[in-house]
């Protein structure tokens, strides 16, 4: 057991220039001496105007960490870490496994610690802009139904200070509408600057002469911006954002649906409250399902993947490619007991080279006959083809 105490060093008037904590340790189990005084600078607490006396009880026995931080020279020393293992007693092979062990835990401790550390700076840094924000806009006082009218009018006439004095005032109905759609794939910043623009575009387009106020107009032109941007934003491919309009109708109508009847609603009923067609609403829901990555490991198994198992429908089967390379050489073997020009004529007229079939016509020019004769000769080698003997080579491909 080790008694800690501790000085916290202020200065009663002015900026402290120095901020640590003393702190003694007093070991009684020492051999070469029995009472041995150790003494460390730890950083203080939170510093007062007034000093503060800290007393902690250390159950540590071998050591401890040691900082002392200089507020005018902005030096630290560096923190003593835990006493590694030793040799002593051990074999070789388990002192440096014991070593590579202690290491290998504090580097995975230090990594969780920092990505931890990020992400909690970067939550914090949201939270912080958007609090600033909400503190500039609140300075903006709100406009009563004739200052609108007012302003609106000037706005016709070509005012922007005027345009700006009435986005100004209206803020506060973005941050209120873009928190609805917060948690939807885009950050509240973003939304919010989405339906300032929204916004922007209502004050150019207000017409006071119809008797509403602006904030009633404005919140359309603001969902709008907000709905477009998440529509673009959130989804990998891009949907029209009046189909992404209908989607979202459609699946509040099915909520409704499952209130009212208790179980999954079919399409048929689907279409029929929001007066869309069966195919259209199979179209929506299929739209509405998320996508799934080629990436994505197959059940139970990391070494493959989605992409391992889709077929390519216009990559040749390795089975259909063997088949018919055999086929053409057995053919080629068959055609081997013709003359050389029963052979030309039969695979120009079969497309066996060339892939096209020439007519009687294109080869009567080509041999120099007439087709009659090329008729002939092709009857002939075809009969010489029938003869069991060449039969027998292309009856598995029949």
């Amino acid at each position: 057991m080790v008694a800690l105490t501790g000085q916290v060093l202020t200065r009663e008037n002015g900026p402290v220039e120095r901020s640590a904590c003393v702190v003694t340790e007093r070991r009684e189990d020492l051999p070469t001496q029995s009472n041995t005084n150790i003494t460390a600078a730890h950083p203080g607490p939170h510093v007062t105007n007034k000093k503060t006396i800290l007393t902690h009880i250390h159950e540590q026995d071998t050591t401890f960490s040691t900082v002392i931080i200089d507020n005018t020279q902005k030096n630290t020393l560096p923190v003593a870490k835990p006493a590694r293992a030793t040799r002593t007693g051990k074999s070789k092979a388990t002192y440096i496994k014991q070593r590579y062990e202690e290491e290998h835990e504090e580097y995975l401790v230090e990594e969780e610690e920092e990505e931890s550390e990020g992400a909690g700076k970067n939550d914090l840094e949201a939270e912080n802009a958007i609090r600033q924000y909400l503190a500039e806009i609140g300075r903006y006082p709100l406009l009563s139904a004739a200052q609108e009218m007012q302003l609106a009018r000037r706005i016709i006439d070509g005012d922007l200070r005027a345009q700006q004095q009435l986005v100004e005032a209206n803020l506060r109905l973005v941050v209120s509408i873009a928190k609805r759609y917060n948690n939807h794939g885009v950050s509240l910043l973003d939304l919010i600057q989405e339906g300032n623009l929204g916004l922007i575009r209502a004050a150019q387009k207000f017409d006071p002469v119809r008797g509403f106020r602006f904030s009633t107009y404005a919140t359309w032109w603001i969902r709008q911006a907000i709905s477009r941007a998440v529509a673009e934003h959130t989804r990998t491919i891009h949907i029209p954002v009046h189909v992404v309009e209908l989607i979202y109708k459609m699946k509040r109508t099915t909520r409704q649906l499952y209130q009212d009847l208790g179980r999954d609603p079919f399409p048929e009923e689907i279409a029929q409250a929001i007066h869309l067609s069966k195919e259209r609403v199979v179209e929506l829901q299929s739209m509405a399902e998320p996508p799934i990555s080629l990436d994505a490991p197959l059940i139970d198994d990391e070494l493959y993947h989605l992409a391992d198992m889709i077929v390519d429908p216009h990559a040749a089967v390795p089975a259909d490619v063997v088949t018919h390379q055999v086929l053409r050489d057995q053919i080629s073997r068959a055609l081997e007991t013709l003359s050389q020009r029963e052979r030309q004529i039969i695979e120009l007229r079969y497309g066996l080279q060339d892939g096209y079939c020439h007519t009687l016509e294109e080869l009567s020019c080509y041999f120099k006959l007439t087709r009659e004769r090329i008729r002939q000769i092709e009857v002939k080698a075809l009969r010489t083809l029938r003869q069991p003997v060449q039969v027998h080579l292309l009856r598995d491909f029949a």
